[in-house]
């Protein structure tokens, strides 16, 4: 029977989505996580150690300041965090561990130093992270619905917007813009507890311009993208959700724009099967000679309302 992977993480919880899915819990400074025979241990602040313990339950979590008295204790005079993880692994007869490919090189290269071999996994370093349960498509959903939160207050501002001189969106009797309707989706998402960070909302030729967050005025009859992609600040789950609304009337240039995006998502739902590869889908669509140039699109102009 072939034995179990020695896995081994060093990274803030709140920004690698391994160590979360590893601990389940957040914190924002990087610590160590080690899965040696099916065990897994955390390694981490004083600061922080209390609460693992409490939300991390099923780990074993231990004072990253043990190791570095004990390393002091042997006359080492700056103990550094490679030094201390070093100690950790051979303490436990460990000479070499599995490790994300976003690893340190520094740390890589310190445990060298300590006799410890580190090796990058190919793939995913948790592969059951592909198949989400039922809990967590609960968390996917509930973070979805704050996307959806934010883009209700979107189209509900630019419902009320007035047109004015030179076809510039008014609310509340002064000028749209991107900024101030970034805020609003933003505060929205932010009072159901979720966090959205650079939302974009790109009107008229700022729309051409992938992940243009967006920037001055917004005006009438031109395309704006609403993107939105909001993070549960419980879970640590992202929702998404990306449409394209027109306040007036969207030129015939954009309705054939939708109506391209349209066939093409047509196309994929006719593709899609158990077991069908994602990129088999997307090459398909791209294949349909229908589709032209406007297919590179499919991602961003997902959806056209015109608000009256």
């Amino acid at each position: 029977m072939k034995k179990p992977e020695t896995l081994l993480i060093v990274a803030a919880s709140e920004h690698d989505a391994d160590m979360l899915y590893a601990t389940g819990i957040f914190v924002p400074d990087p610590f160590i996580f080690l899965r040696a025979r099916g065990r897994p241990t955390l390694v981490m602040s004083d600061l922080e150690i209390d609460r693992a313990r409490r939300q991390a339950s099923n780990c074993r979590v231990l004072p990253l300041s043990r190791y570095i008295k004990k390393l002091r204790a042997a006359k080492v005079k700056h103990p550094n965090l490679a030094q201390a993880l070093a100690l950790v692994l051979r303490e436990r007869g460990i000479r070499s561990a599995v490790v994300p490919h976003s690893f340190p090189h520094g740390l890589a290269a310190g445990l060298k130093k300590g006799r410890i071999r580190v090796t990058a996994k190919e793939g995913s370093f948790f592969p059951q992270r592909e198949h989400k349960s039922a809990a967590e498509v609960k968390k996917i959903s509930a973070a979805l619905m704050m996307a959806e939160v934010g883009m209700a207050e979107a189209i509900q501002a630019l419902r009320s917007s007035k047109i004015g001189r030179d076809k510039r969106l008014l609310y509340h009797n002064v000028p749209l813009t991107c900024e101030k309707l970034r805020g609003i989706i933003d505060t929205a998402i932010l009072q159901v507890s979720g966090l959205a960070s650079r939302t974009i909302v790109a009107g008229g030729r700022q729309g051409c311009d992938p992940h243009e967050i967006g920037h001055g005025p917004l005006r009438a009859n031109e395309p704006i993208i609403l993107d939105i992609f909001p993070r549960s600040q419980t879970t640590g789950y992202f929702g998404d959700i990306t449409r394209t609304v027109v306040r007036g009337r969207a030129s015939e240039g954009v309705r054939a724009l939708y109506d391209t995006v349209l066939q093409g998502q047509a196309l994929a739902f006719k593709q899609m099967r158990p077991g069908q590869k994602t990129a088999d889908i997307h090459k398909a669509v791209c294949r349909d000679s229908s589709m032209g140039r406007a297919t590179v699109w499919v991602s961003i102009f997902t959806n056209r309302r015109g608000l009256a």
